[in-house]
């Protein structure tokens, strides 16, 4: 008799975490992608799908770019020795020339460094996206709902017609 394979709930490549606030909360310009220094039990934990990036945002330390304030819990199967802080600054992998480019609009053009989602790649790797983003006005944020919304019925409208 064959045994089945039981099927695993980790996530080997796709989105891992997501923040969708942002795109709510910012008007996104520009996106990058980067790669992310993560330790063994933190990409177990990602895979599992249990990462929050809500409040979290990107910036420039000592010449490199890091993630602040992103929750990606412990492993609770790891071991003693593998224990991490939750929300420790992770380091992003990204090219000298792209560091002083986003830091240069994030000084001067007062925008922000807001990450949109950790993913894995095709060949498994944790990668995140981050948006160069610009904050929105309340009525601008109702105003792109409104904006939405319309898009939503003119299309339901033509499919009808169609």
């Amino acid at each position: 008799m064959a045994r089945q394979k039981k099927k695993s709930s980790l996530i080997s490549h796709g989105i891992a975490a997501q923040n969708r606030k942002a795109r709510y909360d910012y008007t996104i310009n520009d996106t990058i992608e980067a790669g992310v220094v993560l330790m063994g039990p933190e990409v177990k934990s990602l895979r599992a799908g249990r990462a929050s990036l809500i409040d979290a945002w990107a910036g420039e330390r000592d010449g490199e770019m890091f993630l602040f304030n992103a929750y990606i819990p412990e492993w609770q199967a790891g071991s003693f020795m593998a224990r991490f802080e939750p929300r420790r600054p992770r380091k992003l992998l990204l090219h000298r020339n792209q560091v002083q480019t986003l830091t240069g609009s994030v000084t001067r053009e007062g925008t922000t460094l807001v990450p949109l989602d950790i993913h894995f790649s095709d060949r498994g790797i944790a990668k995140i996206t981050l948006g160069l983003a610009e904050g929105r006005k309340q009525h601008d944020k109702r105003a792109a709902i409104a904006e939405r919304d319309w898009n939503r019925d003119k299309a339901r409208l033509m499919r009808e017609k169609g």
